[in-house]
């Protein structure tokens, strides 16, 4: 089959949110890749070829993103990434945002009011710099000096530009529809909503405005804001014409990701091909490379993954995944020793951890330690 693609991910990252202010779009992940980690070779132990390495989701506007090649092996962090991959940012609606600034520094935003405001600040003051670029490179020779450059607002600018696609931290249907105004206002219409529990209350609108969803299979009810959801919500998303794509937001999860896939055929009836193509072909689509990988045609990459059974039935497990035609990943000749600090006994990390009593979501691994750090 196609290799597999996970379009939420932070395998190869350590410390992920600029957790210091509401808006650090001027970050970027992608030179802090790690082509060392452990937990590359694992999302190719089950047939994950390429995954979206993102920033979390402290801030309202967080970091640019990277889209990652899993070409485990190699020494130079650059060598990971995608060439030519379109650019991407993390946006983020919720909880997160609100608790990190409003409740842990108390700015805004502290509300989902707040939350709002900090996009429309943010492209309202780089619509401001645009026109102050334009008017200077009218005529150079007729002003004083260029505007001053800025780094933050230039990101801002290039999502109105429409050369970043917005990748958004999800869940609540109402917060999906203000994100919706507030982009439409703007014309911004590259968006994919991440994780989008309460997706299948807005199918229509999603499919309306052209929006993706990446969605989890049947997780929910791990923090308030995500009490309600239904393991039958890709199914709604795909049956009303949404891209939609199962991601897995953890370093263990991206191994199952076509176990994720295969829920749908039990929760919505999706046929093999809807069902392989929440894995392949529409995260492609998402992270705008479908012209190069997700699904097997002359003239793509030679990204694949082999199984020995059908990769949607339980007994199917991955024999060999190969990245640009190269064999990365072999279940019968890689030496013990690529599966190092593998061990039975310990708790397996999974998509909550526990700090100081409080629930953290994948993309807020490493937020509650910078609090710790600040008492």
């Amino acid at each position: 089959m196609p290799g597999i693609i996970d379009a939420h991910s932070h395998i190869g990252l350590d410390v992920v949110n600029e957790a210091t202010d509401p808006n650090t779009s001027n970050v970027f992940v992608g030179d802090a890749i790690n082509p060392f980690s452990v937990s590359i070779y694992r999302a190719l132990a089950g047939g994950v070829t390429a995954s979206h390495a993102m920033h979390g989701s402290a801030n309202a506007v967080g970091g640019q993103c990277e889209t990652i090649k899993h070409r485990f092996g190699v020494t130079d962090p650059d060598d990971m990434k995608m060439d030519g991959a379109p650019r991407t940012i993390k946006f983020a609606l919720g909880e997160n945002p609100m608790r990190v600034h409003g409740e842990g520094n108390g700015i805004v935003p502290r509300t989902r009011m707040g939350v709002e405001q900090i996009f429309r600040q943010g492209f309202a003051k780089a619509k401001d710099y645009m026109a102050e670029w334009d008017a200077y490179n009218a005529n150079p020779s007729g002003a004083k000096a260029p505007p001053t450059y800025d780094l933050k607002m230039e990101t801002m600018a290039d999502i109105l530009r429409g050369d970043i696609i917005i990748h958004c931290h999800s869940y609540r249907a109402d917060e999906i529809l203000m994100l919706l105004d507030v982009l439409g206002d703007y014309g911004v219409k590259k968006i994919c909503f991440q994780h989008v529990n309460e997706g299948f209350k807005v199918a229509p609108e999603l499919a309306e405005y052209g929006a993706g969803a990446s969605v989890f299979a049947d997780w929910w009810a791990y923090k308030f804001e995500v009490y309600y959801s239904t393991a039958y919500n890709a199914t709604i998303l795909t049956r009303n014409n949404v891209t939609t794509s199962i991601n897995s937001d953890s370093g263990e999860l991206i191994r199952h990701l076509y176990h994720e896939a295969a829920k749908t055929q039990r929760y919505g009836d999706l046929t093999d091909n809807e069902a392989l193509k929440l894995i392949t072909l529409n995260p492609a689509i998402q992270l705008g490379i479908n012209h190069r990988v997700g699904s097997l045609e002359v003239g793509k990459e030679g990204d694949v993954a082999i199984f020995n059974n059908h990769p949607l039935s339980i007994y199917a497990v991955p024999q060999m995944t190969i990245v640009d035609g190269v064999v990365r990943f072999d279940i019968n000749s890689d030496p013990d020793d690529m599966r190092i600090d593998v061990d039975p006994e310990a708790k397996i990390s999974s998509f909550i951890d526990f700090h100081s009593g409080a629930e953290e979501d994948r993309c807020m691994q490493d937020v509650f330690e910078y609090f710790n750090d600040r008492k």
